[in-house]
């Protein structure tokens, strides 16, 4: 069995060790016995909806999100709709997240376009959110954990379900206390550190609704040992529970 995985504008949205996403995919799938290939997409590039199996899509400073706004809406936005709308896996960090969405307006009062796939907006705020911010997804009972750091404050549809409710930190936008959005098999999250480093089996969802996708049938991946990444997981949940 094989993936392909592509990268959007990693030259351009690579700040808060967001690569590691990519890195800990290839890991997981590769120790399966999975061969990854790997498709940097960036400025110009068509993005090939048929070709890709999971997409990645990260954050970075709102100078950058503005050049990548204009080209997505000029070169990718019906082979993206086409990709997401047919459920195929996308993981989206940050200014990915907010680009997925209706517009994203900056703290100096810049209104960048999204694509308009997702039903959240996001509005730039004068406050940082930044810490360790832990949730609990209630459709999988499972606990997330990563790192926060946005001025954006986004705001979800009422169809769409959250990654998780807040237990800690701040969330889409330090209101109504939750993180992220799912949207088909589309992940959306504020969380760095990288996400799916310390959050194993969002990881390997991923990897078996992208198999699942890419042959025909329900797919399930061989389990690996994961102790050590739930024993940092454990002490980050009990660390950062206690202070709030």
């Amino acid at each position: 069995m094989e993936l392909n995985i592509c990268h959007l504008y990693p030259d351009l949205l690579n700040v808060y060790g967001d690569l590691g996403n990519i890195l800990i995919l290839k890991y997981r799938a590769e120790q399966r016995g999975i061969k990854v290939n790997v498709f940097n997409v960036s400025i110009g590039d068509p993005f090939e909806a048929l070709k890709y199996d999971i997409a990645f899509f990260g954050g970075g400073q709102d100078y950058e999100q503005s050049i990548v706004s204009d080209d997505l809406n000029q070169t990718k936005k019906e082979d993206m709709i086409e990709y997401i709308e047919g459920g195929k896996v996308f993981l989206a960090i940050c200014g990915g997240y907010q680009l997925l969405g209706k517009y994203y307006t900056t703290p100096d009062g810049e209104k960048l376009d999204g694509l308009g796939i997702i039903d959240v907006y996001t509005e730039g705020g004068s406050v940082r959110f930044i810490g360790n911010t832990v949730i609990h997804n209630e459709e999988f009972d499972e606990t997330y954990v990563g790192f926060e750091n946005h001025s954006g404050r986004t705001y979800i549809g009422k169809e769409l379900k959250p990654l998780g409710k807040t237990i800690a930190g701040y969330g889409n936008n330090g209101e109504d206390g939750y993180e992220g959005c799912i949207y088909k098999n589309c992940y959306c999250t504020y969380f760095h550190g990288s996400l799916l480093s310390k959050n194993p089996e969002l990881a390997d969802r991923l990897i078996e609704t992208a198999l699942s996708n890419r042959y025909g049938e329900e797919i399930k991946l061989d389990p690996i040992d994961n102790s050590l990444e739930l024993k940092a997981k454990e002490f980050i949940v009990n660390r950062e529970t206690k202070k709030s």
